[in-house]
């Protein structure tokens, strides 16, 4: 089966996913910063995406039936989202986000693999061609070098343990290969069910097991103020948003070949940061962003 390029409306739209996870980003800052811990806000964010989703999917009578391939699929990409949620907190609580983020947006490659092995599925030699470029953008915009330089730590303190931070980067590269193989089986397993019924069915069911999870660790942590309400609030809008999107676009458009448009998310979130939180970027981070859009631009925009 082969990929097709996206349309220019359809780019538009995956560059707008991109964005939002971005901003998801910024909210989640907010919110954590006012007192939610990472259980919580994947708890939240999930179970009132669910919930709204579900309401869509009643409003439409969208039909919830599906034959038996279909919802074990449904059942093995809900488990394994809520795996790839864990393993990147996990990895961002262990090394700089920089690295983390880097490591994770790996998942396009770990896409094409995937496809390869499961489905026979030839990946399209200009995404091969693209993703070094895109790597090494991203290496440079997220300033990887200087963080690693700088010796930074989970806690932010300078000589970490080096066992502590390759545990982080085997998380994040864990992330990317099990996200890998929820777009794979999301494409050739259930592209058929309705996008929204899917996504409501994945986020009931990583809320549900975040849910457990709190409960095992202490309970819920919510918000100590106004502006913790307004970034947990935020933060599930503009997740939920990008998460419906993209599990509805990218089974269309073929995620192997679509899927790396995503890879401005790290970027996107280093221009709100700038804009949003005043932190400035260096000139060899604005050459990694341009280096970024650019392949992406040309990998979106290239000839079917």
């Amino acid at each position: 089966m082969k990929s097709q390029s996206p349309s220019p409306r359809a780019f538009a739209l995956l560059l707008l996913v991109a964005c939002l996870f971005a901003a998801n980003h910024v909210a989640a800052r907010f919110a954590m910063d006012h007192g939610v811990d990472v259980v919580t806000a994947v708890a939240a964010r999930s179970l009132v995406t669910a919930a709204v989703v579900a309401l869509i999917v009643a409003a439409y009578r969208v039909p919830w039936t599906m034959n038996a391939r279909q919802a074990r699929a449904m059942a093995l990409i809900g488990v394994i989202i809520a795996v790839q949620s864990v393993c990147l907190y996990s990895a961002v609580a262990r090394i700089p986000v920089g690295v983390a983020l880097l490591a994770f947006n790996t998942y396009p490659l770990w896409t094409a693999l995937w496809a390869r092995l499961l489905y026979r599925h030839r990946p399209e030699r200009a995404v091969l061609l693209a993703m070094p470029v895109i790597l090494l953008g991203l290496a440079l915009a997220l300033d990887v070098t200087g963080a690693v330089q700088a010796g930074t730590s989970a806690v932010g303190a300078p000589g970490a343990d080096d066992g502590v931070a390759l545990a982080g980067v085997a998380y994040a590269v864990t992330a990317a290969a099990v996200f890998g193989i929820a777009l794979a089986l999301t494409q050739h397993e259930v592209a058929a069910l309705d996008g929204r019924l899917r996504s409501a069915l994945t986020m009931a069911q990583v809320g549900v097991m975040a849910l457990a999870a709190a409960a095992a660790t202490g309970g819920l942590h919510g918000p100590t103020d106004a502006a913790g309400w307004v970034g947990l609030a935020a933060l599930t809008l503009l997740y939920g948003t990008a998460f419906t999107l993209m599990f509805t676009l990218l089974p269309r458009l073929g995620v192997v070949g679509s899927s790396p448009i995503l890879n401005v998310e790290p970027v996107a979130a280093l221009l709100l940061a700038w804009a949003l939180l005043g932190q400035g970027i260096a000139p060899m981070q604005w050459v990694g962003a341009l280096l970024v859009v650019g392949a992406v631009m040309g990998l979106g925009l290239r000839r079917r």
